[in-house]
């Protein structure tokens, strides 16, 4: 991984340059290991822009479908006080399907329940609404449990399907 190449197009005032970073990382996804989110982390914590943090959720998704650590390093990004880490982590096992750690989910989720938080309510509801494709119940049954928790735009989104 050319990771001084990276940091340079990150660090460009071009928010193309960081669209690149995320094309480079996801070609190259199937070489990434643990190690390097510490890398990517940097990226998360500056220029902090949704659609430039957001491709970053399911590279880090795919190196922890090979490396359970992931999970534990999810699980205490789900209580950072950096949202960005936090949606990351709520965000990371989109489009898994029948591959989604569902104990993980839910102890994540839960994490940030209550939140204010725009990108974080939105978040929850993506992950809730991804995973109701192949288990409508298990969300269903999460969102009556929680909802007095819950923002109205997380059941919003997490009920979509159901």
């Amino acid at each position: 991984m050319d990771w001084e190449f990276l940091n340079l197009c990150y660090q460009d005032e071009h928010r193309e340059f960081q669209y690149l970073v995320g094309d480079y990382l996801q070609t190259m996804k199937a070489f990434l290991k643990y190690e390097d989110i510490a890398y990517i982390q940097k990226y998360v914590q500056t220029k902090q822009w949704w659609d430039s943090v957001d491709f970053l959720d399911r590279i880090i998704g795919d190196i922890g479908l090979h490396d359970q650590r992931v999970n534990e390093l999810m699980l205490d990004w789900s209580k950072s006080n950096d949202i960005w880490m936090r949606r990351i982590a709520i965000d990371h096992q989109l489009c898994r399907k029948d591959k989604t750690n569902i104990q993980l989910l839910e102890k994540i989720l839960v994490n940030n329940l209550g939140s204010d938080e725009f990108f974080i309510n939105k978040a929850i509801g993506w992950a809730l609404r991804d995973y109701s494709k192949i288990n409508p119940q298990w969300v269903q049954s999460f969102i009556e449990r929680h909802q007095d928790q819950m923002s109205s735009l997380s059941i919003k989104e997490g009920s979509k399907y159901i």
